[in-house]
């Protein structure tokens, strides 16, 4: 099999209108489950409301029968094996060796293994390849090892609705495929046995896509951290001996999640900037990109959510700010000072101002990136069209991201020219953090110029710089003939 034939449905889409073909599976075909564990009794609930008949085999059927439903038949494992033709094998690896009295019964059936490892890697051979070689004159398959027991008995509405399926026999393939689509699953074809290996592995691997985005939000997170740090506790204690320490759990912790909520957004849309650099100055859309650069477009999900992440974390520390012992000293101090020196009023109205519109922008921009974060679960992506997603995720993804920026300048307002907002002569975070999204802004409004939009919309549509079709015309006069014999496009 082709590599190109690994990795997608094995049930073909045929009709004009683009529908699945009827599964072959019969209805009320038996089924046999061996194990009586909480996958293999969630196995055996599917597939009885999927009108499957069951045979449920167990070294204690009396004991385990109360446990499956009552339409499906408990007996010894022997017994099952001997009703039917297809047999889930839910036990463990260390126990498959407890099957090898049924090796007579089992023969020419098709075995499903449906187990997992506890480590990555951790036997040299798949389960399946041992299960194999236990049994070479039965077919195995190595399906449904990524789906939980809580999808089986909920529904593949409420779960991963893909059942990763490999085997050597392509029929064999088929009819798991067949039965995984009754059960309401949608089969992926992942080639031969083989890639047993790399199916087990993946229900073992912890977030393996959000690494990079969480060690680069870390990393932001602990930069901007160390820097408000030095700028609002040790730069008072050296300078005027006065103790800011308890600034660290709330204040500084408030002013650096914003930071890094607003650095990460504008990395979501970074690498597509410079992906239409790149096809700018090449004049293709055929030329592959960096890995790195790959590797960022495909990260841009999970540093999104990230970003939206620390935007809500900014909020609800922001909201407790008022809340704290520390804050109502500083306002009571205040108010004596002003008592003392007799002042009617402290009305600033500019300041007024600044602050209900750096409120009002952030409740904005913190409802968009809520949007945003929400159209990228599955379960509403696949709800909408790809100009629907497209628009959300692209276009109001940049309206946040000139939002948040119009947050950031009402908040640092005409403080980056005040020389006392420079301790140890380093500028206010905010204006560090201005760096990316502007970059960002302006090379996205550059790129709308209707010269430049022209240009990147032809290349995306296949148009390749210095490289031009030649149609030749007949030279014969007639019907057809015209004054010229050649078009260069």
């Amino acid at each position: 099999m082709s590599r190109g034939d690994m990795a997608k449905p094995l049930l073909g889409q045929g009709g004009a209108a683009g529908e699945r073909s009827p599964p072959a599976v019969p209805a009320g075909r038996t089924v046999g489950v061996l194990g009586s564990g909480d996958f293999a009794r969630s196995l055996a609930v599917r597939l009885v409301r999927s009108g499957f008949r069951v045979v449920v085999g167990s070294r204690n059927p009396k004991r385990k029968a109360s446990l499956f439903p009552a339409a499906a038949e408990v007996t010894f494992q022997a017994e099952a094996a001997k009703k039917a033709d297809i047999i889930f094998v839910a036990i463990f690896r260390e126990h498959y060796s407890t099957l090898c009295d049924l090796a007579d019964v089992l023969v020419g059936k098709i075995l499903v293994d449906v187990s997992n490892n506890t480590e990555i890697n951790h036997h040299k051979e798949s389960n399946a390849e041992y299960l194999a070689s236990l049994f070479p004159a039965c077919t195995v398959v190595k399906a449904f090892n990524v789906v939980s027991a809580w999808t089986l008995q909920s529904g593949a509405r409420d779960g991963n609705k893909q059942v990763l399926i490999c085997s050597n026999n392509q029929e064999a393939k088929r009819t798991i495929a067949e039965i995984a689509q009754v059960m309401g699953f949608t089969p992926v074809d992942m080639g031969c046995m083989s890639s047993a290996c790399e199916i087990e592995n993946i229900p073992l691997r912890l977030l393996p896509a959000w690494k990079i985005p969480i060690f680069l939000a870390l990393g932001l997170f602990l930069c901007f951290f160390t820097y408000n740090l030095i700028r609002q506790v040790i730069h008072p204690y050296i300078r005027e001996q006065k103790n800011k320490l308890y600034k660290i759990p709330i204040e500084v912790v408030n002013t650096t999640l914003p930071c890094v909520s607003y650095v990460m957004l504008s990395l979501v849309y970074l690498p597509g900037v410079l992906a239409a650099c790149s096809q700018l100055y090449y004049g293709t859309k055929y030329r592959r990109f960096p890995d790195w650069l790959d590797q960022w477009l495909q990260h841009r999900k999970q540093i999104g959510l990230l970003s939206f992440f620390c935007a809500a974390l900014h909020a609800v520390y922001s909201l407790c700010l008022p809340m704290r012992r520390s804050h109502r000293y500083l306002l009571i101090e205040t108010a004596v000072k002003q008592a003392m020196e007799k002042k009617m009023t402290v009305w600033v109205e500019e300041e007024v101002w600044r602050m209900e519109i750096y409120i009002s922008v952030g409740i904005i921009a913190l409802g968009l990136l809520s949007l945003l974060a929400i159209t990228s679960l599955p379960s509403i992506a696949n709800s909408l069209n790809w100009r629907e997603f497209s628009f959300i995720q692209s276009s109001l993804g940049f309206l946040a991201l000139v939002i948040s920026t119009l947050h950031t300048l009402t908040y640092g307002w005409s403080r980056a020219f005040d020389e006392n907002q420079y301790k140890f002569y380093l500028p206010p975070t905010y204006t560090l953090t201005l760096l990316v999204p502007c970059t960002v802004i302006i090379a996205r409004v550059i790129f709308s110029l209707p010269c430049i939009q022209h240009r990147l919309l032809r290349i995306r549509r296949g148009w390749e710089k210095g490289r031009y079709v030649k149609f030749v015309l007949p030279s014969a006069t007639g019907e057809f003939s015209s004054g010229e014999t050649s078009s260069n496009v």
